[in-house]
C-alpha cells in the first residue's frame, strides 16, 4: 500500500503536497525516541553494571546517550560499536577496531571486526546492554543484524537487553523480496522484505515470537511517542557516512542492490546514494569520478570516470512511491557492455532470493519482477500485525 501522503498528492495536487510535506518536517520534534523517555529506564538501571551499544546517532535532545548517563553517574562499563564505529565515519564493510572513548575514557569494543557478537566474557560483566541505533528500515543494514547477536549473547548470559526505540524513516511501506533462508548473512539476518515497515524494538520483537532468536532472555522495549507508520521522520544525524539526507535514505533500498554489481552509486562523491554509473555505461550523459574521502576511503570505480544517472531531483512522489523497484538495475544493465561481467554473488545476499537475476537476464520489467514477490508481502503483512507498536 502507498503511503497516505501519495494519496493526497493525486487527489489535491502538488501545493496541498507541499504543505504536508513542510507539516511533517515541523511535526517531527514532536516525535520523541525511546531515548528520551527516561524516566522509564533509569530505574531499570540504577545500581547496574551496564553496556551501551550506541553510535552517533545516539542522542538524547542533542546530547549524546553516553555522556547523558555519564553525567547522571550511571556505571557504564564498555561501550559495544557497530558498523561505521562509534562515531559513525568509518567506511561500510570496514573492520572498526577496538578502542577507548577520548571524552570519558570508557573502554569501546567493536561488533563489527573479529566478531560481530559480544563474548561471554563481556557480557558477564554486565547486567544491562542498551541498545540505541538510529536504523533506516532495509533489512540489508547492519544495525539489524547486530541487534540479533546482542540478543543471542545476552540470552545464553543471561543478561537483561533495553532497546531505546527510534522511528523508522522508511517505516511508512513494506516492499521488496522477502529473503530465502539460503542467502542468510550478516546483510540479511531474518526472513523479512526488503523494506519491512518495522522499528528494531517491533522487529525484537518479532525475531523472539517467531522463534529467530532465544526468547528466553528478558528484553524490554522503550518505545517512541507520537510516532506511527505514517510519519514521514526526518533524521535529526545522519546514520552512516553515505546516507548523507533524506533523499539518499529514500533511494537506498533500490539502489543498494548495485552493491552486487560493479556499478557505482557515488561512494567517493558528494551525493552518494543518489547516482549509480560505470565507466562501460556510454549510452548516459550525466558522469561523476569517485575520490577517496572521509568515509569511502576505497570506493568502487576509484579514479574511473563513470557514465550513469543523477537521481538526485527525482520527484517527491517517487522518492515517497512506497515501492522497491529494479527500474535502475535494469537500465544500468541494458547499458552495460560485457552483462556476463556485471552480477556478483553478493548480489542475491542483498536481493535474498534466486529469481531476480533470472529476471532481469530474461528481459522482465521492474514491474514483472515486482509482481512476483507481492503476495508474500501481503502475508508478511498479516504475520507482523501482532508484534507492531505503532499504528
Amino acid at each position: 500500500m502507498k503511503p497516505r501522503i501519495i494519496n493526497r498528492i493525486r487527489q489535491y495536487g502538488l501545493v496541498l503536497f507541499l504543505f504536508c510535506i513542510t507539516s511533517q518536517v515541523f511535526a517531527s520534534p514532536q516525535i520523541h525516541p525511546g531515548a528520551e523517555n527516561m524516566e522509564s529506564y533509569l530505574s531499570l538501571i540504577k545500581g547496574k553494571r551496564v553496556g551501551l551499544l550506541v553510535n552517533q546517532t545516539s542522542i538524547v535532545k542533542n546530547i549524546h546517550l553516553v555522556d547523558t548517563l555519564n553525567k547522571l553517574g550511571v556505571n557504564i562499563v564498555c561501550i559495544l560499536s557497530p558498523e561505521h564505529g562509534f562515531r559513525g565515519d568509518v567506511d561500510a564493510g570496514s573492520v572498526v577496531e577496538d578502542d577507548t572513548d577520548s571524552k570519558t575514557g570508557i573502554s569501546v569494543i567493536s561488533l563489527y571486526g573479529a566478531s560481530k557478537k559480544p563474548s561471554d566474557e563481556i557480557m558477564q560483566q554486565l547486567d544491562i546492554v542498551i541498545f540505541d541505533l538510529q536504523d533506516v528500515g532495509v533489512r540489508f543494514y547492519t544495525y539489524l543484524s547486530t541487534l540479533h547477536y546482542l540478543l543471542e549473547a545476552a540470552a545464553e548470559n543471561d543478561t537483561e537487553v533495553i532497546i531505546l526505540d527510534r522511528p523508522n524513516p522508511n517505516g511508512f511501506y513494506v516492499d521488496g523480496p522477502i529473503l530465502e533462508p539460503k542467502h542468510r548473512s550478516f546483510v540479511g539476518i531474518y526472513p523479512i522484505p526488503v523494506v519491512h515497515g518495522m522499528t528494531l524494538g517491533e522487529l525484537a520483537q518479532m525475531a523472539r515470537g517467531e522463534g529467530w532468536v532465544d526468547s528466553t532472555g528478558k528484553v524490554t522495549i522503550i518505545p517512541c511517542s507520537n510516532y506511527t507508520h505514517d510519519s514521514l521522520y526526518q533524521l535529526p544525524v545522519k546514520t552512516s557516512p553515505n546516507l548523507p539526507d533524506m533523499t539518499s535514505v529514500y533511494l537506498y533500498p533500490s539502489l543498494c542492490f548495485f552493491e552486487g554489481t560493479p556499478v557505482s552509486v557515488g561512494r567517493g562523491t558528494r551525493f552518494p546514494f543518489k547516482v549509480y554509473g560505470h565507466p562501460e555505461m556510454k549510452g548516459h550523459s550525466f558522469t561523476f569520478t569517485p575520490r577517496a574521502m572521509p568515509g569511502a576511503q576505497n570506493p568502487p570505480q576509484k579514479n574511473c570516470t563513470c557514465f550513469g544517472t543523477y537521481l538526485g531531483k527525482v520527484s517527491e512522489e517517487d522518492l515517497l512511491s512506497g515501492e522497491v523497484t529494479f527500474k535502475y538495475i535494469i537500465d544500468a544493465y541494458k547499458d552495460f557492455n560485457n552483462t556476463s561481467q556485471f552480477f556478483t554473488p553478493y548480489f542475491e545476499k542483498l536481493t535474498g532470493v534466486d529469481y531476480i537475476r533470472q529476471m532481469i537476464q530474461e528481459g522482465k520489467t521492474a514491474e514483472e519482477i515486482r509482481s512476483y514477490w507481492l503476495p508474500d508481502i501481503e502475508r508478511f503483512k498479516k504475520m507482523r500485525e501482532k508484534y507492531l507498536l505503532y499504528e
